[in-house]
Formats: C-alpha cells, sequence, structure tokens
C-alpha cells in the first residue's frame, strides 16, 4: 500500500482504521477505493446565495470524473461561500473566515491534494490562502465567466453598467423600467462578472501564478470546454500528488512578480494588491505595497476590456485568452517558473498563445497605455500607502488640489451627497472615513463614490474622491483607496476637515493633506477612536486582529502556516 497522508486514515488497522473506512462506506463506496489511492478533495465553494458560484456543482462532477480516471479517490467537501453581490455587510469581512474554514478543512481530512473551484471575488483569494497554509499539492478550476451582457443593441458589462446605469437613472437620461429591463440583460448566465473586476482578476492571478490549466481563467462558465478543463484538472491533480508537487513550489516569489505585471497588462482590479498580498504571507513569500509599483506600473495595458477598454471576458476568451497575454509579455516576466502542469509558462503557452483579436489583445510594442499598471501613492494623507488604478481614472485629474468635502461614515455621505444644499464642486475632492478594515468592519467596496446629482445633472462624470476603503474592480474614476492607517485607527484620514486642501500627484506618487504638522497634532489630541461594533463572536476577533490594507487584511494570526501534520486520531 502506498503511503500518502491520507493512508494515515484509510490505512489504519484496528479500531481505527474501522472507523474511518466504515463511516465512508455508507455512501456506496467499495472497499478498493480505501487502497492507498491519492484521495482529492474537491473544495467546493457552490451556493445559491452566491450567484457567480452556483454552477460548480455540475463543475465538480467534471473534476470527480477526471480524478476518477487517473486512479484517485474523489471527495467533496463545502466550505463557506462569500457572495459579493449579496453578502452584507461586505464579502470581505469574511474572507479570512473562509480561509480558516478552507484551512482546517483541508488539514483535518484524509486528503492528499485538493482542488479549488472557486468563481466570485472572495471565493478565490480565501481558498488560496487557506490551501498555501496547508501546503499541499492544489489546483484550482476557475468557475468562468458570465457571458456578455446585451441591452439594447449594446454590450453592457457587470458591475460597469450598474454604476453608468445608476448615474444615467439619477439623471433622467433613462427610466426606471429602462434600468429594471437591464437587470436581466446584464446577467443572462452562470458565472461571474464578466467585466475585469475582481472575479475575473482573481482567475488571471490563478493562471498567471501558474495555480490553474493553461487558458482556464477567461473560459466562459457556460462553455463545455470549461467542463474539460475541470476533467482535466481532476486527473493532473492526482499526477500532482504523486509528484508530490505541492502548493509552495509553485507560488514562488518569480510567480507573484509574473503575477503582478500580468495583472497590470490587463487592466486588473485594485483588489488584487490585496489578494496577492494575503496569499505571499500565508507561503511565506515577501511582498509588498511598492512592490506593485515598483514592478507593475510602468506595464503596458495590452487588452481592451471593461472598466480600462471596451470589450468583455467572452471577447477576451475567442482573442485567445491568458496564453496571449503572457506571450506578448514574456520579455517582462520569468517564463521559467513551474506551474501545476509541472512544466514552465513557456512550455505551456508554445502552441496556445495566437491572438485572433488585436482590437481585445493588443501587441506589446503598441499597447493601448504606455504604463498602466496600480500606482501607489505615498503622503502625509498615507503614510503606508494608498493605490489609485491610472487605466480607470481621468487623466485631467491625476495631478489636482481641491477643497476636501468630508463624509464621516457610509451614512453621513448617504444622507447628504444629494441634498442640493452640499457645499461642493467639481473641483473639490470628495473624502470617505470609516469604511476600512476596523472601521466599517470589513473594508467595502464603496471607494468610487458616487457623484452628487447636481453635479452629475451638471454633466460632471468624475472627481477625486479619496476613501480607506476598496471599490469593485468593475468600477472607474480617479478614485484614491486603501489608505493606511485607516482613519478608524487615527491615521491622517481621520483628522481631515471639511475646507482642507488636499493635493493629489500620480506622476509624483503623491497624496497629501495640505495642513501643517502642528495643527494636525492638534486635531490628533481631540480625535476619539470609534468603539468597536462588537464585542463577541468573529466580527469582534476580526477587528482587533485584522492588519491595515498594505499588509493585505489578513489575521495577524494566520500569517505564515502550519503545514498538513495532525497526529492525534479522533477517538
Amino acid at each position: 500500500m502506498s503511503q500518502f497522508r491520507s493512508s494515515d486514515w484509510f490505512g489504519k488497522s484496528g479500531k481505527m482504521g474501522f472507523l474511518y473506512r466504515s463511516w465512508m462506506k455508507n455512501q456506496g463506496m467499495p472497499a478498493d477505493l480505501f487502497d492507498g489511492r491519492p484521495v482529492i478533495g474537491i473544495c467546493n465553494t457552490w451556493s445559491e446565495l452566491t450567484p457567480c458560484n452556483a454552477h460548480l456543482r455540475d463543475l465538480a462532477e467534471s473534476v470527480k470524473r477526471g480524478v476518477y480516471e487517473a486512479g484517485g479517490f474523489p471527495v467533496e467537501f463545502p466550505i463557506m461561500s462569500l457572495g459579493e453581490t449579496l453578502l452584507k455587510p461586505t464579502a470581505m469581512l469574511f474572507r479570512n473566515l473562509a480561509s480558516m474554514d478552507a484551512e482546517e478543512s483541508i488539514r483535518g481530512n484524509p486528503i492528499d491534494g485538493v482542488v479549488l473551484l472557486t468563481g466570485c471575488d472572495k471565493t478565490t483569494p480565501s481558498t488560496m490562502m487557506g490551501a498555501a497554509s496547508v501546503g499541499l499539492p492544489t489546483i484550482v478550476v476557475p468557475g468562468g465567466p458570465m457571458l456578455n451582457g446585451k441591452f439594447r443593441g449594446a454590450d453592457i458589462g457587470s458591475g460597469t453598467a450598474v454604476w453608468k446605469l445608476t448615474d444615467d437613472l439619477k439623471t433622467g437620461k433613462i427610466t426606471n423600467d429602462d434600468y429594471l429591463a437591464a437587470e436581466s440583460c446584464m446577467s443572462r448566465s452562470a458565472g461571474h462578472c464578466m467585466t475585469m473586476g475582481t472575479a475575473s482578476t482573481m482567475a488571471c492571478m490563478v493562471e498567471s501564478l501558474g495555480m490553474c490549466l493553461s487558458g482556464a481563467a477567461a473560459t466562459p462558465a457556460v462553455d463545455s470546454r470549461k467542463k474539460v478543463l475541470a476533467q482535466l484538472s481532476g486527473r493532473r491533480i492526482v499526477e500532482m500528488v504523486k509528484e508530490d508537487l505541492t502548493i509552495s513550489k509553485i507560488l514562488t516569489r518569480a510567480a507573484f512578480e509574473n503575477a503582478i505585471k500580468v495583472n497590470a497588462a490587463i487592466g486588473g482590479s485594485t483588489n488584487f494588491l490585496i489578494h496577492l498580498t494575503a496569499i505571499a504571507g500565508r507561503v511565506g513569500v515577501e511582498l509588498n505595497i511598492d512592490d506593485f509599483d515598483k514592478l507593475g506600473s510602468r506595464i503596458p495595458l495590452l487588452l481592451n476590456l471593461m472598466p480600462s477598454g471596451k470589450y468583455l471576458m467572452e471577447d477576451f476568451f475567442y482573442a485567445g485568452g491568458l496564453p496571449v497575454i503572457l506571450k506578448e509579455l514574456s520579455s517582462e516576466l520569468d517564463m521559467s517558473t513551474v506551474t501545476v502542469t509541472g512544466k514552465s509558462h513557456a512550455e505551456n503557452i508554445s502552441s496556445s498563445s495566437i491572438c485572433y483579436n488585436k482590437d481585445v489583445i493588443a501587441d506589446y510594442l503598441e499597447p493601448i497605455i504606455p504604463e498602466a499598471g496600480i500606482a501607489v501613492l505615498k503622503g502625509n494623507l498615507a503614510l503606508n500607502g494608498a493605490v489609485i488604478k491610472p487605466s480607470a481614472a481621468t487623466p485631467a485629474l491625476m495631478q489636482h488640489t481641491g477643497r476636501a468635502v468630508v463624509f464621516e461614515t457610509i451614512e453621513d455621505y448617504h444622507a447628504r451627497v444629494d441634498d442640493p444644499d452640499l457645499d461642493i464642486d467639481e473641483t473639490c475632492v470628495m473624502v470617505l472615513k470609516s469604511v476600512g478594515p476596523v472601521g466599517y468592519p470589513g473594508m467595502p467596496e464603496v471607494g468610487n463614490m458616487v457623484l452628487p446629482k447636481k453635479l452629475l445633472d451638471k454633466g460632471v462624470t468624475d472627481m477625486v474622491r479619496i476613501s480607506d476603503g476598496r471599490m469593485s474592480g468593475t468600477a472607474y474614476g480617479t478614485v484614491v483607496l486603501h489608505v493606511s492607517p485607516e482613519s478608524a485607527i487615527g491615521g491622517n484620514l481621520a483628522l481631515v476637515q471639511n475646507g482642507d486642501m488636499i493635493s493629489l500627484d500620480v506622476p509624483a506618487r503623491r497624496i497629501d493633506l495640505l495642513v501643517d504638522d502642528a495643527e494636525l497634532d492638534k486635531r490628533r489630541l481631540l480625535w476619539q477612536k470609534p468603539a468597536y461594533h462588537t464585542d463577541r463572536g468573529y466580527v469582534s476577533m476580526y477587528q482587533r486582529h485584522v492588519q491595515q490594507a498594505d499588509k493585505g487584511a489578513d489575521l495577524d494570526f494566520l500569517v505564515g502556516n502550519s503545514g498538513s501534520v495532525v497526529t492525534r486520531d479522533s477517538h
């Protein structure tokens, strides 16, 4: 009998072997499944409350077929699923909890290798964080994007269309009936957002890291080839177990650097920074906020996809998908890094990197934008850093000084933003406090504040907006995010007052509150730390242990890993 990790359960003699095998057999499993073959855990984030992942039950069956074909023993298990569209107050609050669920489910069970079925924004990083903390052979099957939204003869994209249609509704350009009709037109198939939102960004992150089969990121959820990829992933994870190709052998510093550069080339979400940093922290790879600017900010934008362009993920797939991006960017990447196939990126894409639509994927030497990665800003308003996505911003606002209009909380913003008497014009800087990891809690996607109605009525489409929160990867605008330290723990953002002048200089990587240190010291003496939202449960633990955005917003006691060894039996 082979001595895979699962043999410590199913290979035992006596009472414990009897217990471990017997109760599994009530599912109709024949005795030869317990003969020492690799046991493959299928970590499924399926849930009807996570619409983006509601098709993952079908994908799990395809994975199982592949596992059986390769001589493995598949066992599917659920973990907490995080639906970005429904879960209050924000799915980000529970990313770390889901990572703990994944970690302990993998470590505590007779699993030799794991397949992660992911889709919606937080389901990808949470499962990867958990798997990385255990360290077994791991492969990801991204659930895939929806088909393109179609509304009255035009393509509309998840999220991106929501922000535009909402502005149009507020200004009377469309009726409420139009608005309601667009709902079904935007979300017309299984899958996650088909813009380059966080879900698509996470899928591309997985592929650029080498954690899924080549081409998997852009394959639509309802394309039959998605099931083929799932079945092939089931076969491959069995081989990975036999080869002892663990997740830490793939998630190297070079792999993370590749992912940063690819994210810039595709116009990926700013949320990428938080999630990649947290994953790196679980495998012990040093990654800091400055790496994202140093490595990615000079990379050209190659993908013409909403919100930074005009196409959608279905078009990206037809144009050739991420293998084409890897080929075009190959001079910037380490193409020798190992992937889940056991081969390098260079080997994986050697016969599958032809571009079929140059309007969707540009040449490296003729990019859409010459420099497009996430820019990291520092200054007295963000001592540890803040981020902005230049490819989704207004060029004329990239250097701007304006008067602060301050909203102390999200409730304050909602109550006053459309007040006709609000003292604001298009030159002002909108500031939103108390939406960081501790302050909200959970750091929601509210940083792309909708502009005041009276300015939308004037035809204003963008303003500088600053917060310690996040924004959806589907969103756009000159939005400064992830201000660290956040306002709720006493960062200088907490001290901003109405009328203060704020200077944004993206080329110089600066974000400054134009108030002298003596005045800030006076304000700090008067500042009072907000009370925690609760004294019980996970939320209480989260607020007391969450790290700041520049550290990945992981819980401080989860950084690092505990491995896969469990020495004590259950009875």
